[in-house]
């Protein structure tokens, strides 16, 4: 459990000019998070466009990743859709050789109830050799997974050890960490508000922005999970503008660009998405040469 406390980094995944996989990218980006010092690495959740890629290039990325990061960080791989039977057969065949856990978005577009996202992820935990986290993301799934159902789900199901929580709602927040089991992991999954999150007792944060900053914003997660709030609350506030560059125009894109103002990767991304604007790019570019120093 304690595997997942501190900043954990939804990685982008690096495209070259052409749209392919950049390996290469990829190859930097984890020794630059590493170094910087972040706790654990997510590969393919919904920062790394993983709608957008092939099962083979998936399983390609996966095997990648758990070979260049070599067991320096525990590695959770993003596993997800609105079809549980294909949800469930992806996590029975994914090789889990090197990685620690699956984080599994609730289903998109479907808008289920809540038994019916009960059901699904009674499913997933039923399927998985892994501990799976839960992640609720209402802005992208175009439903909620309520704070009753978390708690069941955290009660039911041992596999079952914490959720991803991006729902931004406070009221509900306050009721998963009033009522959930002392050891199931409450992660903030909203960069902007993981100091008053962490504050409510949560395990630290699965982050956008710490691709770019992995340095700066784990060291700022850090103070906050030792209680040091007013130290960390200099770094919160120098984040704020950051953050909301990042998604201004979509993500990954915002954080694309940062990552390429840094010699990382590209800044390509996969239709749908697109790169962002030419005034906020230029924006995001002097933010984080500021943020970097």
């Amino acid at each position: 459990m304690n595997k997942f406390y501190g900043t954990g980094v939804a990685m982008v995944t690096p495209f070259d000019a052409d749209g392919e996989v950049d390996f290469e990218g990829l190859r930097r980006l984890i020794d630059f998070l590493i170094e910087g010092g972040i706790e654990y690495l997510v590969s393919l959740g919904t920062t790394g466009e993983s709608v957008t890629l092939s099962k083979d290039e998936k399983k390609k990325i996966w095997a990648f990743t758990a070979e260049v990061n070599a067991g320096r960080v525990p590695l959770v791989a993003g596993i997800a859709g609105n079809n549980t039977a294909e949800v469930v057969n992806e996590i029975k065949t994914f090789d889990t050789k090197g990685y620690d856990a699956i984080l599994s978005a609730s289903p998109n577009y479907n808008k289920p109830t809540q038994e019916g996202i009960y059901q699904h992820y009674k499913a997933l935990a039923g399927a998985s050799k892994l501990p799976l986290l839960l992640y609720n993301v209402p802005s992208r799934t175009g439903s909620n997974v309520s704070a009753e159902t978390t708690v069941r789900l955290a009660n039911d199901f041992k596999n079952i050890i914490g959720i991803k929580e991006a729902s931004g709602n406070f009221d509900q927040l306050n009721q998963i960490a009033r009522d959930k089991p002392a050891d199931f992991l409450l992660i903030s999954g909203d960069d902007p508000i993981s100091l008053p999150m962490i504050a409510l007792g949560t395990a630290g944060v699965i982050s956008v922005v710490g691709n770019a900053l992995p340095r700066q914003f784990s060291d700022m997660i850090r103070l906050c999970l030792k209680g040091d709030f007013k130290a960390a609350l200099t770094g919160h506030s120098s984040f704020i503008d950051f953050t909301r560059m990042m998604f201004a125009e979509g993500s990954p894109a915002g954080v694309k660009i940062a990552l390429k103002s840094r010699g990382i990767c590209g800044d390509t991304v996969r239709l749908p998405l697109v790169q962002v604007s030419a005034g906020l790019a230029e924006k995001i570019v002097a933010e984080t040469q500021k943020l970097a120093k």
